[in-house]
């Protein structure tokens, strides 16, 4: 802690603003993934331990200050894109056989990290990439708090518009948790997107939009339904290897992402803007991954939430450990935790998105070799939806620039490998 210049509470603190911002994640991954017909109050459970075990990997394999837990985005595909909607050799896909391919997946995610080819992949994407990787994702954190917090709506005429305050409350209090949160940010206050958070909650408790539960304590439900039911019946068919693909491409550019994205706004990236204990970083990906399919869940993924926890100053591990608690101790306040509602959170979103787009001004605004591609990555980001775009479009436009502007040396293999690989991708998609 002293030398990343944190300190016990501050990581603590740190921790605790991480859980309360991602802790949605414990009631909607169940929410989605019941839709295939797995039991919703196990679900509640394993999304928990999920959660805990790959923020406890992530603590002691690379003492890094990011949480994990089960992916939006990757379960939406597993219940919608794959169990619900497609047929393999003429028969449905059951959970259990998306189960089985999450599980493979991050099998293969951890051979390629034992082998060191994602931690060289990881580094052999430029600076001034990651720096438009880190800010886009700081975009696409503020956009999603703008929609949680009702500022920014859907408008048909022009796609998005501005929502109306006039009796609407879940924005008067995003609104107000937001300047809560910016003036005690600018005053240099320990915790003050926990305090935003619960000052917005409390005044939701007291108006009465938010109701207390009867018991913040309950028994957790069995985990049974769902542990050890991977279904590898379809391994030898193609259209399973695609399932298995499409997993593995969004959770291994989603990961690169949230990584370089949060340690870089954090300092923790070296001079070379390469990520120390990258492998330890990615092991603990792939190790949540194969352990949360096992017991039950979508695929398990590093959260950008976790910019929460490092705006309010955690640098290390501690700051992942009490994470990790907490979402072991919801198993038992399921209740309480449930209290916390999206527009309590959503300003936090729009402050942690603020300061990682602060990295923008890092950027070399001379060389335009250098800057389209870096802000291609920045806006693809949110305009997609999707992590893995932004730095599909970064990747790809870097290469074709670089090179057909004479630049080769700046231009390394494996990046010419990625961009071939991502535009084969979208022509055979």
């Amino acid at each position: 802690m002293r030398e990343t210049g944190t300190n016990f509470i501050t990581e603590v603190l740190a921790g605790i603003t991480t859980f309360v911002t991602m802790s949605y994640i414990i009631f909607v991954n169940p929410d989605i993934l019941s839709k295939t017909g797995m039991d919703f109050n196990a679900l509640v459970v394993v999304t928990c331990l999920a959660s805990a075990l790959g923020t406890f990997c992530m603590a002691f394999f690379a003492n890094y200050p990011i949480a994990l837990a089960p992916g939006m985005g990757l379960n939406a595909f597993f219940a919608f894109g794959v169990v619900l909607n497609m047929k393999i050799n003429g028969a449905p896909v059951t959970w259990q056989m998306a189960l089985a391919a999450v599980f493979i997946e991050g099998a293969i995610f951890a051979v390629l990290t034992m082998t060191s080819i994602r931690e060289a992949i990881m580094n052999s994407i430029p600076k001034t990439l990651k720096i438009g990787i880190s800010a886009g994702i700081g975009l696409f954190i503020a956009f999603i708090g703008l929609q949680s917090a009702g500022i920014v709506v859907n408008n048909d005429a022009t796609l998005l518009g501005l929502g109306s305050i006039r009796n609407n409350f879940q924005m008067m209090m995003s609104l107000l948790g937001l300047f809560i949160m910016a003036v005690l940010t600018a005053w240099n206050i320990k915790g003050a997107l926990l305090i935003g958070i619960l000052v917005v909650t409390g005044i939701s408790i007291a108006l009465g939009h938010t109701q207390l539960p009867e018991t913040f304590v309950s028994t957790p439900p069995s985990i049974m339904p769902l542990v050890g039911q991977l279904d590898f019946s379809l391994i030898k068919s193609p259209e399973f290897w695609i399932v298995v693909f499409t997993f593995f491409f969004v959770d291994f550019f989603d990961t690169l992402g949230t990584l370089v994205g949060v340690c870089n706004r954090s300092g923790l990236l070296d001079e070379k803007g390469n990520l120390p204990r990258a492998k330890g970083a990615l092991m603990a990906d792939a190790v949540a991954t194969m352990a949360g399919a096992f017991i039950g869940t979508s695929t398990v993924t590093s959260y950008v939430e976790s910019s929460s926890g490092v705006a309010q100053g955690g640098r290390t591990g501690l700051t992942a450990i009490v994470t990790g608690l907490l979402f072991i101790c919801a198993i038992f306040f399921t209740p309480l935790v449930g209290i916390v509602p999206g527009y309590a959170t959503a300003p936090a979103l729009i402050i942690v998105g603020i300061y990682m787009m602060m990295s923008l001004r890092d950027l070399n605004y001379d060389d335009w070799t250098e800057l389209i591609p870096s802000l291609l990555g920045f806006f693809m980001m949110p305009l997609a939806y999707s992590i893995a775009i932004g730095i599909e479009f970064a990747i790809v436009s870097y290469v074709f620039i670089k090179i057909l502007t004479g630049k080769f040396k700046d231009v390394s293999f494996l990046m010419i490998v990625l961009s071939a690989l991502f535009v084969l991708k979208e022509f055979l998609a």
